[in-house]
């Protein structure tokens, strides 16, 4: 009996969240979304704007019965994965906070969700997120993986920096666009920050031919590598 009534209002908090998000629809900004994310379904899109979710999360977040929200899963729209993500983002408590995150990731099914979900306590607990890391990148679901290089390339590529880290992720091997898309942006973070420790992962092409080139592309548009960084880079590329 409590499971059913703990379910009804789980139901309840969800009913009331969409009707909100639907009051702060945007039609043109819900095509324009489905767009750039094209393996969710349109009809999945509320069409909510970013800053607005993230306020609406902020609120959200205050309330005490949000866990029946969080535990709602997994959720009907994408803009619900949105406020999920920017609550568990915002989680003080870094227990609660991996608790919750453990419980979302296997529901995360597109790259913006991942990538915009990044909890602010880990900056405070580096050392402890490490071992969850390298379980994530071993998963088998591919925004998992996606998040736990996410990581490793938000918080293990400045003074946490350590050699095993991109072994860890060149090691990775995937069919799977959305992984390869994160490795190469891994790695070209790395060559702007880390170059003398990195690039030898380039020249002896320790990655899967298209996310090498892809990561030499990334880094040939950024900003933070050398004019020559960029040239030798480009004579590594996989022709």
């Amino acid at each position: 009996m409590l499971k059913c009534e703990i379910r009804s209002m789980a139901k309840t908090i969800t009913k009331e969240i969409e009707k909100e998000l639907s009051a702060l629809a945007d039609k043109e900004y819900r095509e324009f979304q489905a767009k750039l994310i094209p393996n969710v379904p349109i009809d999945h899109f509320v069409g909510v704007r970013t800053p607005e979710l993230r306020a609406y999360a902020k609120e959200l977040a205050k309330r005490e019965d949000i866990s029946l929200f969080l535990a709602d899963v997994p959720h009907r729209f994408f803009d619900e994965d949105q406020l999920h993500a920017f609550i568990i983002s915002a989680m003080k408590d870094y227990g609660l906070c991996m608790t919750e995150l453990e419980k979302f990731l296997p529901f995360v099914d597109n790259w913006a969700t991942c990538d915009q979900m990044s909890p602010k306590i880990f900056k405070k607990h580096r050392q402890d997120i490490i071992a969850p890391i390298e379980k994530w990148i071993a998963s088998d679901k591919t925004y998992t993986v996606r998040f736990g290089v996410g990581m490793l390339m938000e918080h293990f590529l400045d003074e946490d920096f350590d050699i095993r880290y991109p072994e860890m992720v060149a090691k990775l091997r995937s069919e799977e666009y959305y992984i390869n898309m994160m490795i190469a942006w891994y790695f070209a973070t790395a060559l702007a920050k880390q170059y003398d420790a990195v690039v030898p992962f380039i020249e002896k092409r320790k990655l899967d031919d298209w996310t090498h080139n892809k990561a030499i592309q990334k880094s040939i548009e950024s900003n933070r590598v050398t004019p020559e960084h960029k040239e030798f880079l480009r004579s590594l590329k996989v022709k």
